[in-house]
């Protein structure tokens, strides 16, 4: 079996700033992610904000690695060449109750070291953002917009330019500590030292650290390795997202008072490519995979989102997802609790994280250096070293838009790569060289999706209905794959299962 130095359980957003965190490190390390590329569960289905930390209450492992994340970004985004807007964001209000909420949660953001919150009276509120609702508000200049899919794919990549390795379609089924015996046989005679064997659907590693970050399966995981289970609660929520056209009309995100316990209900975002999502509502499930829309909750979602969003009209919906939150709780009240890093020296060279869910994608970098320092130190304490790469580079490059270039780039552009001049998705712009870096991306992901979310191809008005049938033969072409061997999205979704009607030879 293959010995590595720290595996990685999930590649969502945290997982792979783990990876990265980890590869500035002379090791060996591999992720495992049960789906066919990074970001398909919650580190895609989310609002793409970057939160200040105003409501998280003081002190805890929420509030402070927001703030951290928050503060760091505008680094980390020209690092990763990751889209952001540090846009501000409006906290509305209609009622007293409302002003008392919005007071409160702003003395704790200051607490928590929010810089620049203040009070905005009608006319400077509108000033800021015209189509807001609402009769006061409170204005947060921290806040920010990325692209979550971005974020985590650039987080990936980077890894995995720093030597990380990265294994889809491996899901976890058991971890368990390697005896005396089967130890030594691993590691060799000469060396000491815990190693844990990791079963997955498609084989076994061997590693010395292993970590898990399975965001909606971290629980299960968690007990894989010896953890108690952790009470939760999950907390389902639905999206509208409104063509461009909408986007002219927004530009700062737009959110509700916090209710008596900081969470918040429906609001108006535009995302860093122009579009805008509404939502998310709020309403407990237990499916972690429950991504079915339901009917009253749009409906609700509409009257809720104009409340926020003066101009949000049917005629802007383009589509609609879920997201899901996997909060820890109180396993009585329900009420919910702070993010967990559990790290026990029963098990030694392990951390299990659960319960992270919002403000997660903030708060991602600052908790994998924490997990890398508990793994490094506690190594560093038993009489082991771990030595920091002199080459590692934090610079990833990301594909070169073609809609973001100016008409003389453009032209320098075609004729460098004439692949630029041909445009596969009309509604984004989207030329065939950007598909094919795409299709060749370094992590080694060959769905439909994956392409979708490294060049926002498919994601216009028509959701792929011009450009997807193109974009399919490029990817047969290109790796020289049969029609029924292409997956959309997940194992199992297939694009194709075989011909409609036999192939006729000399026949009209």
């Amino acid at each position: 079996m293959e010995l590595y130095d720290a595996v990685v359980v999930g590649a969502g957003v945290v997982g792979c700033a783990i990876a990265r965190e980890l590869s500035r490190y002379d090791l060996k390390i591999l992720v495992l992610e049960k789906e066919l590329d990074v970001a398909t569960g919650n580190s895609s289905r989310n609002t793409g904000m970057l939160h200040a930390g105003f409501t998280y209450k003081l002190g805890t492992l929420r509030a402070k690695c927001s703030v951290e994340g928050n503060q760091e970004f505008d680094q980390v985004s020209q690092e990763l060449g990751v889209p952001f807007k540090r846009t501000g964001k409006l906290v509305v209000g209609f009622t007293d109750h409302d002003r008392e909420n919005i007071l409160r949660f702003k003395a704790n953001g200051e607490a928590n070291g929010v810089k620049g919150i203040r009070m905005v009276d009608p006319e400077e509120m509108h000033r800021i953002e015209p189509n807001a609702g609402g009769n006061f508000a409170m204005y947060v200049p921290a806040s920010g917009i990325l692209d979550p899919m971005q974020y985590t794919i650039a987080l990936g990549e980077n890894a995995c330019k720093n030597g990380a390795e990265f294994s889809f379609g491996s899901r976890v089924i058991g971890i368990e500590p390697l005896d005396g015996a089967r130890q030594q046989q691993v590691l060799g005679q000469a060396e000491k030292g815990r190693v844990y064997q990791i079963t997955t659907n498609r084989g076994m590693v061997c590693s010395r650290w292993v970590i898990n970050s399975a965001g909606a399966y971290a629980v299960k995981i968690g007990q894989l390795m010896g953890y108690p289970a952790v009470p939760q609660i999950g907390t389902k929520g639905e999206y509208y997202v409104l063509d461009k056209k909408a986007g002219a009309f927004l530009k700062t995100p737009v959110y509700p008072a916090p209710n008596d316990r900081g969470g918040f209900v429906t609001h108006a975002t535009p995302t860093v490519d122009g579009n805008i999502l509404v939502g998310p509502d709020w309403y407990t499930t237990t499916g972690p995979e429950d991504y079915a829309n339901q009917q009253q909750s749009l409906d609700r979602l509409f009257q809720d989102g104009r409340k926020m969003f003066k101009k949000m009209e049917r005629q802007y919906f383009i589509r609609n997802f879920v997201g899901i939150r996997w909060r820890n709780c109180d396993p009585v009240t329900k009420e919910p609790l702070d993010f967990r890093i559990m790290a026990d020296p029963s098990i030694p060279h392990t951390v299990s994280l659960v319960g992270i869910e919002s403000p997660g994608v903030t708060a991602a970098l600052p908790l994998a250096r924490r997990v890398v320092d508990i793994l490094v130190g506690e190594t560093e304490n038993e009489g082991g070293k771990v030595t920091k790469k002199q080459d590692f580079d934090p610079i990833r490059k990301p594909i070169r838009r073609f809609a973001e270039m100016s008409l003389e780039e453009k032209e320098a552009a075609i004729r460098e790569n004439p692949a630029y001049g041909q445009v596969f998705c009309r509604c984004e712009n989207v030329s065939k060289a950007e598909i094919l870096q795409a299709i060749h991306n370094p992590l080694g992901v060959h769905t439909l999706t994956g392409i979708k979310n490294r060049t926002r191809s498919m994601m216009g008005r028509c959701q792929g209905g011009y450009c997807q049938t193109r974009i399919t033969q490029l990817l047969e072409q290109e790796l020289g794959t049969a029609p029924e061997d292409l997956r959309y999205q997940r194992e199992g979704g297939w694009l194709f299962t075989g011909e409609v009607r036999p192939e006729t030879k000399g026949e009209e």
